[in-house]
């Protein structure tokens, strides 16, 4: 870049916009050191603001009286740009970088935001009904408030673009292929991450035949050769493959048809059930969507949906390892696959036929690397960073407007 002087007090925002929250971070500029991360939630309700700074030990939370909250993702952001300029007024953002759920068959990689590209991205929100409109709606303010500077749409569904035909469509007339029925995949930003990192840290290893496992509230696996993606549990929709803390992953089509024929229900009612009321919620009875409750819980119907969670990783591992012809490496992230050593150690508990051997201690330590010496396939815990993602694919695209100023 040059001369770096020119580049202090600047920054990248990132946002991820999502049903009920906005999550942010700002990183320096051009080292991309994240020095502040924070978020939204509660939207539409009783909103809270966190915000917390890395090198201090607590968050700021700001809480508003009820009839004061935001109640709308355009005025959320306005808090946050508000919150921005009283404490950030000697840093000036000059790039937003946006995670966008669904970048359909086009888009590949981010992508700068031009109106042609809003449009075509607004045309995908019929694949992406809970999500797409919410990450337009922070781009759409984030546009209002910050003028013209750069925006870029990183995309979920990028990563995967790499699928074969046969690992991207379903047994359906090929016309429907053609519209963009098809397997996408998600959380493509995430695995990029992971694999980045392997990269750095096991770079043999790394070029393998892989399976990373991002285990969170929004669960998927995704199988990997030489660092590319192959396979993915997730498909045409963020329902399939994995239970989710309310989504129910995987499902015969039959079921939607009895619900529609006999349960007399409309899409809509079957849609609040698929994407908000199954999942570990629905499994345990409505117990809770949240593993940590569940594994702290002493009642049957949480067990059970921990059962049928951890039923599923195992098949999915079996089945990704098949497509693959073999498994080198494995690798947990994501909210519950970073935290629980509980299902870690459920997951590959008698997996010594694929040549998995759990160190035990290593797991509960919470070390990189749980698997024991005598394990063929290695197997890691890693945390995962999207945010840093979308900041450095950000500063990438806007370098050049920078520089120009």
């Amino acid at each position: 870049m040059g001369n770096t002087n020119h580049m202090q007090g600047k920054a990248i925002l990132t946002i991820n916009a999502g049903s009920s929250s906005i999550k942010f971070s700002l990183f320096s500029v051009p080292q991309l050191n994240q020095f502040v991360v924070g978020q939204i939630d509660g939207i539409g309700g009783d909103a809270i603001f966190k915000i917390k700074w890395v090198d201090q030990p607590t968050e700021e939370v700001i809480a508003w009286p009820n009839n004061e909250c935001p109640k709308s993702h355009r005025e959320s952001l306005a808090c946050l740009i508000n919150w921005l300029h009283k404490a950030l007024h000697d840093v000036k953002v000059i790039a937003v970088g946006h995670r966008v759920v669904h970048g359909g068959q086009k888009y590949s990689a981010p992508t700068l935001i031009t109106e042609e590209v809003m449009d075509e991205l607004e045309s995908l929100m019929v694949l992406a009904p809970l999500h797409q409109p919410h990450n337009l709606e922070g781009i759409k303010a984030a546009q209002e408030y910050f003028g013209g500077i750069p925006q870029i749409a990183c995309f979920d569904t990028a990563f995967h673009r790499t699928h074969s035909f046969v690992d991207d469509c379903y047994a359906i007339p090929r016309y429907f292929y053609d519209k963009g029925i098809c397997r996408y995949g998600f959380h493509g930003l995430s695995y990029e991450y992971i694999t980045e990192r392997l990269m750095h840290m096991f770079p043999k290893e790394a070029r393998r035949k892989m399976i990373i496992a991002h285990l969170g509230n929004g669960a998927s696996m995704t199988a990997l050769h030489n660092g590319v993606s192959i396979a993915s549990t997730m498909g045409f929709s963020s329902l399939d493959g994995l239970p989710m803390g309310t989504r129910c992953g995987e499902i015969d089509p039959g079921v939607l048809l009895y619900m529609m024929e006999h349960e007399k229900m409309d899409a809509k009612a079957i849609s609040d059930i698929l994407y908000k009321e199954s999942g570990l919620k629905g499994l345990s009875g409505g117990i809770s969507n949240d593993m940590r409750t569940l594994e702290n819980s002493d009642l049957l119907p949480a067990k059970e949906a921990i059962d049928y969670y951890v039923k599923e990783v195992k098949r999915e591992i079996g089945a990704l390892s098949a497509l693959m012809a073999g498994l080198d490496v494995l690798v947990f992230t994501g909210g519950i696959g970073e935290n629980s050593s509980m299902i870690r150690a459920r997951v590959l508990k008698e997996m010594s036929w694929i040549g998995i051997e759990l160190d035990e201690d290593s797991n509960l330590a919470g070390e990189t690397i749980i698997s024991d010496d005598h394990s063929r396939v290695l197997c890691l815990k890693m945390h995962t960073d999207e945010e840093r993602v979308i900041a450095r694919h950000t500063f990438g695209l806007a370098k050049m407007e920078m520089s120009e100023e």
